[in-house]
C-alpha cells in the first residue's frame, strides 16, 4: 500500500538510535534507489497512501481532498444513484454539476456501493484491508451496525487508521442529534461572536466549523499514520465539529475562563486591538487596516495625516486605546471617508502598514498575489469540459502533484476499483451489479 517514500519514511523512523553518519548513509543509498527521485516525488507526498473515503458533504470530504491534493489515493464510496448529498445542492449548477460538490472532490475515485447490501458490506471490508486510512461521517453506531465499525474491521485490518466524524462525538447527550456547520457553530459560541455590535449572529460566510474539522482530522490522521510506522497498528480517531468550535475560539474563550469577561460581537473589529477593523471609503468601498501594534499605529497616523493623534496619551498605547475604541474609530473613520479607495490604496502602497481592500469573488481571483501562488485551478471534466476551483493552499520543496483530477462522475471508478484494487473479474463485477450491490457510471 505504501509508496517508495514511505517506505523510506519508515525506514528512518526505526532507524532512528543509530548514528547520524550510518542514518545519513542509508538515506543517500535509499535517494540512489529512486526514492526522492524526480518521477516519485512529482506525485506528491503521500503517493502510495490509500484511503478508503466513506464521508459526505463537507468536513470529511474536504479532508480527502487535501490528501488526493498530497498524492493520496482517494476512493469516494457513494450510494447507487444518489451519490453525495452535495451533488444535488443548488443553484449554482455548473451544467449537470453543483458547484459545491465540484468544490472538494477533486483528486478522487468515485465507487458506487450500495451498503445497505450483503454484497456491499463485503466490498467495503474487502476494500478497508486494502487501505491505510477510512474516513466516515455516519451519525454514531450507524457503520457498526452494518458491521462496518472500528471494532469490527480492525480484526481484519489492524493497521487501518479510521476516522470518524460526527456532529458531537461518538458519546454524550448530545451524540445522536443530527450535527451540521451552523449547529455546530450556534452551540459553540462562533455566532455569538460574529457580527455587528448591535446587531444579530451572523454566520461567518463559508462552513468554517466544517472546513476546521476536516483540518484537525487530517493532522490528525497523519499523526496517526506517522505513530503506525514505528507501531505498525492503526488506531480509531474522533473528530466532532462542536470539539472542534469550542477549541477555535482560542482567545475569546480564554479571555472569558481566566476574567469572566463575557464575549461581544464587534463587527470587523477585534476586542483587544485597536484599530484593527474595515473602514467605509468615500466610494462606498471597503478598507481593513490592521495596526497590531504601538508602531504600525503611529505609522499609520503619520501615513493618512492624523498626526495630531500622537500626542494624545488616550491613544499611545493599544490598552489605552482599547479603552477608548469610540474615540478613536470614528475620528479615522472620518479621516477614511475623505477619499475614494484606490486614492488610499495608492497612499498605502509601499508603507509597512497591513491592510487591504474588502475584495468580491471576481476581485480575489483578478488578483496578482493570488494568481501568483497558483490559487486559480483548472482541471478538465469529463461532461463539462474546463471546469475552475481554488487551488491547494500550501507547496512543497522537494515534492507535489504537479496534475490533478477532476471531481469524478457518480460511481465513474466503480469497475476500476474493483478490479485493480480488489481483483474482481468482469463477470463478478457484472453479477454485483445484477444483484443491485454497486452501480458504474457509463461513459
Amino acid at each position: 500500500m505504501f509508496s517508495n517514500g514511505l517506505r523510506f519514511w519508515g525506514a528512518c523512523v526505526t532507524r532512528r538510535a543509530t548514528s547520524a553518519g550510518i542514518k545519513t548513509n542509508a538515506i543517500l543509498k535509499d535517494t540512489h534507489q529512486g526514492v526522492g527521485s524526480p518521477e516519485s516525488v512529482s506525485k506528491g507526498p503521500l503517493h502510495g497512501v490509500r484511503i478508503l473515503d466513506l464521508s459526505r458533504v463537507l468536513a470529511g470530504p474536504f479532508c480527502t481532498m487535501l490528501f488526493g491534493d498530497l498524492g493520496a489515493e482517494v476512493i469516494k464510496v457513494e450510494q447507487p444513484g444518489v451519490g453525495d448529498d452535495t451533488r444535488g445542492w443548488g443553484p449554482p449548477f455548473a451544467g449537470d454539476q453543483s458547484c459545491y460538490y465540484l468544490s472538494v472532490n477533486r483528486n478522487k475515485k468515485s465507487v458506487a456501493i450500495n451498503l445497505k447490501t450483503p454484497g456491499g458490506k463485503r466490498l467495503i471490508r474487502e476494500l478497508a484491508t486494502k487501505c491505510d486510512i477510512l474516513v466516515e461521517n455516519f451519525v454514531p453506531g450507524k457503520l457498526a451496525e452494518f458491521g462496518l465499525g472500528y471494532e469490527d474491521l480492525k480484526i481484519l485490518a489492524p493497521s487501518l487508521i479510521y476516522c470518524s466524524i460526527t456532529g458531537f462525538g461518538p458519546d454524550g447527550p448530545y451524540a445522536n442529534r443530527a450535527g451540521f456547520d451552523v449547529i455546530a457553530a450556534a452551540m459553540g459560541g462562533l455566532l455569538h461572536i460574529t457580527g455587528p455590535e448591535d446587531g444579530e449572529p451572523c454566520a461567518v460566510g463559508i462552513a468554517i466549523t466544517d472546513l476546521s474539522t476536516g483540518l484537525f482530522a487530517k493532522g490528525a490522521i497523519l499523526a496517526a499514520l506517522y505513530q503506525r510506522e514505528k507501531t505498525g497498528l492503526g488506531q480509531k480517531i474522533d473528530c466532532n465539529l462542536l470539539s472542534t468550535q469550542v477549541a477555535l475560539l482560542i482567545n475569546r474563550a480564554t479571555d472569558y475562563l481566566m476574567t469572566g469577561m463575557e464575549a461581544k460581537r464587534a463587527g470587523t473589529g477585534r476586542i483587544s486591538i485597536v484599530p484593527y477593523q474595515a473602514f467605509k471609503t468615500k466610494d462606498d468601498r471597503y478598507l481593513v487596516i490592521g495596526a497590531g501594534n504601538d508602531n504600525l499605529f503611529r505609522s499609520l497616523c503619520k501615513v493618512i495625516k492624523l498626526g495630531y493623534l500622537l500626542e494624545d496619551d488616550r491613544f499611545l498605547k493599544n490598552e489605552d486605546r482599547v479603552k477608548h475604541r469610540g474615540t478613536l474609530i470614528p475620528i479615522i473613520q472620518k479621516r477614511l471617508m475623505e477619499k475614494s479607495l484606490s486614492e488610499w490604496l495608492e497612499i498605502l502602497d509601499g508603507t509597512t502598514l497591513p491592510y487591504s481592500p474588502v475584495q468580491s469573488m471576481e476581485q480575489v481571483f483578478n488578483d496578482p498575489q493570488v494568481l501568483h501562488n497558483n490559487l486559480l485551478l483548472e482541471m478538465q471534466h469529463k461532461s463539462m469540459g474546463t471546469i475552475k476551483v481554488p487551488g491547494p493552499a500550501t507547496s512543497y520543496s522537494h515534492s507535489t502533484q504537479t496534475e490533478h483530477s477532476p471531481p469524478p462522475l457518480l460511481g465513474e471508478h466503480t469497475v476500476d476499483v474493483l478490479h485493480t484494487v480488489l481483483g474482481l473479474t468482469p463477470q463478478e463485477i457484472d453479477k454485483l451489479k445484477t444483484e443491485g450491490t454497486i452501480d458504474a457510471h457509463q461513459t
